[in-house]
């Protein structure tokens, strides 16, 4: 499952979420979207302005968890 990191990003950048969404040219109820990691995808020109705007990679704001494969959920490790 991929996983988003938005939020720690934005902190360590000191970045509102309004501003965010204005300077990437998205809805600050879309920017909520994937901060919450309800997104079911994401462009690749509104992944490269975030990268742009935050200055970081896309590693940076997205992780991978693999599913538990007996139940389809994330290890609890």
């Amino acid at each position: 499952m991929i996983q988003t990191k938005l939020d720690f990003v934005m902190l360590e950048r000191k970045i509102s979420g309004k501003e965010l969404a204005q300077k990437i040219g998205i809805t600050p109820a879309n920017l909520s979207v994937l901060k919450t990691g309800k997104a079911k995808g994401i462009r690749f020109s509104t992944l490269n302005k975030l990268c742009e705007v935050l200055d970081c990679k896309p590693g940076d704001i997205l992780d991978y968890e693999p599913d538990d494969p007996l139940t389809g959920n994330l290890d609890e490790k």
